[in-house]
């Protein structure tokens, strides 16, 4: 009984597997709204003020950042709990792939949310004569949450593997 139950939770792990193919076209509706926020940009682009098109380069830098998290949570996770990614030798294979364990992924999942934090923020600063200063307050304090959380987690990473070298 008890072999048949950790089988079957072993083999539950392939119930990830849909999640992660979901990621990949979130990845896909990310490069959708990309390329009509520059489609939408085209027309007017001899019009559009100098501070609207920084907002838009934000904004594109942005959906490029949320892309690179989900492909790497998507790869990485898969790799991590569902099965090894058998890719073909001749097929380029990013180099960061197989070598990011859960920790160093939650990590890496850690400081990428302070980076789109940071350039959300560097557009509320953009904007910041249409938005209230309370609103903006309240910006810096979960922007600065977001940096103390990733900076504890990865002293708490650092702190363990230390510990591990004992």
């Amino acid at each position: 009984m008890e072999r048949f139950i950790e089988n079957l939770m072993y083999n539950l792990r392939w119930l990830l597997a849909p999640i992660y193919l979901g990621l990949s076209l979130a990845v896909l509706l990310l490069g959708v709204k990309f390329f009509q926020e520059l489609v939408h940009v085209f027309p007017n682009i001899l019009e559009i003020k100098e501070v609207d098109l920084i907002l838009l380069t934000l904004t594109l830098i942005d959906i490029a950042l949320v892309g690179g998290l989900l492909v790497m949570v998507m790869l990485s996770g898969y790799e991590n709990f569902v099965s090894t990614l058998n890719i073909n030798n001749d097929t380029e294979k990013l180099a960061w792939l197989g070598k990011i364990d859960s920790g160093g992924l939650k990590n890496k999942v850690a400081a990428s949310i302070v980076a789109i934090s940071s350039i959300h923020l560097l557009k509320i600063f953009m904007n910041a004569q249409n938005i209230d200063h309370e609103t903006i307050k309240w910006y810096v304090i979960i922007h600065l949450t977001f940096v103390g959380s990733a900076f504890a987690m990865g002293y708490l990473d650092k702190v363990t593997r230390k510990q591990g070298d004992f």
